[in-house]
């Protein structure tokens, strides 16, 4: 049996997104980024709240993913350059299967996280539902009952200093 490969960490990730959409399905991508991006998103500053993908012309593009400057780097930027939108490298059937989803059953395509595989910038995307307000609550109910079963199974020890 293969071992699996341990996942990478992450340079930036959409916290806020687990919360906010319930998610269906995740798919890996790679992102066509230029040369001082690589450096920045290195330095780990990329921002992913509020981003989403768009699927346009048989293309998929991460729009709203913010890579601040490299930090030494001199040369001026565009004022819109630091946001945006970033090709996405999925293949034909998974553009065309997600493209659909989005059309069709009415989800969004967000992306999760980015990180780096060896040399390539990677993000992964995930097909979302959005949750509303009551389903939030639930999360937060579930979370917080789950945890307190946690602390009676260890027996109320905690460390004290």
């Amino acid at each position: 049996m293969a071992k699996s490969k341990p996942k990478p960490q992450p340079v930036c990730s959409n916290r806020r997104a687990r919360h906010d959409y319930e998610i269906v399905e995740t798919v890996e991508a790679g992102i066509e980024l230029r040369g001082w991006e690589v450096k920045a998103l290195r330095e780990a500053r990329g921002n992913l709240v509020d981003s989403y993908v768009r699927f346009n012309g048989g293309q998929a593009s991460l729009v709203g993913f913010e890579i601040t400057a490299y930090s030494h780097d001199a040369t001026e930027r565009e004022p819109g350059e630091t946001r945006r939108a970033r090709r996405l490298l999925l293949h034909k059937h998974q553009i065309r299967k997600y493209a659909g989803a989005v059309a069709r059953d009415g989800l969004t395509a967000i992306a999760l996280s980015v990180y780096f595989e060896g040399p390539w910038a990677k993000a992964e995307v995930a097909l979302a539902r959005g949750k509303r307000k009551q389903d939030k609550r639930q999360a937060l109910k579930r979370r917080d009952a789950d945890r307190e079963i946690t602390r009676a199974e260890r027996g109320g020890k905690r460390r004290r200093r």
